[in-house]
């Protein structure tokens, strides 16, 4: 039976090695200039660094280029794509057309993955998408299992679908918490809370934590709960999805490196002894939870139910 990739975010270049040994097949990298809501920062050099590493361990390396672009960085655009391809990364991951037009030009044989995290909804805009040039389509967080199983059916790309982490529920360009701070006079707490990790939004009626960070590309305000589906893959292996992703944003590294050689059990039992899978799965969910943040429940986001934050 075919197994998925599994895709996973890394926080810094030496994060990659202890992925690659807890079973990652492939990870997604970048720099918050061109890229959205990635686990760690990547400059070029550590985009060449990444490189070495990966070949070294057979993982493959997919480079975010999924920002909202304005005008100001469309000429930027080839240049970091030239240097993509002079490192042979797997693929860019894109969601504006700006990326796919630049990637056309200056480098055609580079692979695309499209990723606008919430329209692809549908087999239609993925096949679109595909018949442009991209090879896989990163399906919305808001679909459920039988909605997914049906795009890959009718799908002419590959298909990423993230199992495990915290999703993205706003993003607005505007420095939300910076501006809030300005207004309240408060200058100097607006540099101690630049690109701060540890800022939560709390929804007293329904007791949860939104975790909320500003970065180059603006406000993000994250999932209360990270969606864990390890115990419900069997669906999505027979189906042949083609990608997991385990997104570790605002995740610590050890946490994302456990969670992934828990992944990695799951998928393997999955596809090559069901019967031992469903007698495990139960334990596997069970150690994920016992390494859970206290403040982030699990839960099984659009997959089986219409979640509501």
């Amino acid at each position: 039976m075919k197994k998925p990739e599994l895709l996973v975010t890394p926080t810094s270049v030496a994060h990659i090695e202890q992925l690659a040994q807890a079973g990652a097949n492939a990870v997604i990298i970048g720099e918050q200039r061109y890229g959205l809501r990635l686990a760690g920062e990547f400059s070029r050099q550590d985009v060449a660094d990444a490189m070495h590493v990966a070949r070294k361990h057979g993982v493959r390396v997919y480079v975010a280029m999924n920002a909202l672009f304005h005008n100001d960085k469309v000429d930027e655009l080839s240049d970091y794509v030239r240097f993509l391809a002079e490192q042979q990364v797997d693929a860019i991951v894109f969601g504006d057309p700006a990326v796919l037009m630049t990637v056309r030009e200056v480098a055609p044989h580079m692979k695309l993955h499209w990723n606008t995290e919430t329209t692809a909804t549908n087999w239609y805009a993925c096949n679109y998408w595909g018949r442009k040039g991209a090879k896989r389509a990163v399906l919305a967080r808001e679909l459920n299992m039988e909605e997914i199983i049906d795009i890959k059916h009718h799908a002419e790309v590959e298909i990423e679908v993230q199992v495990h982490g915290m999703t993205c529920m706003f993003q607005s360009k505007r420095s939300l918490i910076g501006n809030y701070f300005e207004y309240q006079g408060k200058f100097m707490e607006v540099q101690q809370m630049k690109y701060a990790k540890g800022l939560f939004l709390y929804d007293k009626e329904r007791d949860n934590k939104y975790p909320i960070f500003e970065d180059e590309n603006g406000t993000h305000i994250m999932s209360p709960n990270d969606i864990c589906i390890i115990d419900e893959l069997g669906d999505m292996i027979d189906a042949e999805i083609d990608s997991f992703k385990i997104d570790g944003v605002l995740h610590e590294s050890d946490y994302i490196t456990e969670v992934t050689k828990l992944y990695r059990r799951a998928i393997d039992l999955c596809a090559e002894n069901r019967e031992q899978y469903e007698e495990e799965k139960g334990e596997l969910l069970a150690r994920i939870e016992a390494i859970q943040p206290k403040h982030r429940p699990l839960d099984t986001g659009f997959f089986f139910k219409e979640t509501v934050y």
